[in-house]
């Protein structure tokens, strides 16, 4: 086990919440202390993948700790220097675009804005339906920036589907110990 603080933070992508939940496993397996935390919308908003309570109580049993839910509780993550990396996994287009333009308006923008300030490891993990359309300039502009990393993704559904971009959640464990070793786990375009 790597003893090395790690956070993990769930955005809207509820389709993606279960594959997200096997991945927050897999990284607590591999790194001693893992801080849940999840934005506004994923932490009240129930929809036909499960109820919002549901998906924080597997969170805080997975990590052993209370979820960060609020703008207010993510802030001192910079502060205090809590983490050495932080996993955004599932990463929206909204979040996404977010980050790209430096809009702190989120509990999961507010705990990046804070960690990056530290100079340590952002890991990304994309799902969005318009990966290849609106959120690709987002994208784009964050695979140019220090410190920020991409769990590898692909189209997820190229006929129904076909500007729709998705992490490989089964690589979010092995993205995060590549990040924190300041590399870019590859290749990062993959079949998903």
């Amino acid at each position: 086990m790597i003893d090395q603080t790690v956070g993990f933070a769930v955005c809207g992508s509820f389709c993606t919440h279960a594959k997200a939940m096997e991945a927050l496993e897999q990284v607590k397996a591999r790194f001693s202390t893992v801080i849940p935390i999840v934005s506004e919308c994923t932490a009240a908003t129930d929809t036909r993948f499960g109820p919002a309570h549901e998906l924080m109580r597997e969170m805080e049993r997975i990590c052993d700790r209370r979820v960060i839910s609020s703008i207010r509780e993510a802030e001192p993550i910079g502060p205090k220097k809590l983490l050495d990396l932080l996993i955004i996994a599932p990463c929206t287009g909204n979040t996404l675009g977010k980050l790209a333009c430096g809009i702190t308006d989120t509990t999961v923008t507010m705990a990046a804005k804070a960690h990056l300030r530290n100079q340590r490891p952002l890991l990304i993990a994309p799902s969005t339906n318009d990966g290849l359309t609106a959120s690709a300039p987002n994208l784009g502009a964050l695979l140019g920036r220090k410190y920020i990393y991409f769990v590898p993704f692909g189209q997820d559904d190229p006929e129904k589907k076909p500007t729709s971009l998705v992490a490989d959640f089964s690589l979010v464990a092995d993205a995060a110990q590549a990040a924190l070793e300041g590399r870019q786990l590859q290749p990062l375009l993959r079949v998903v």
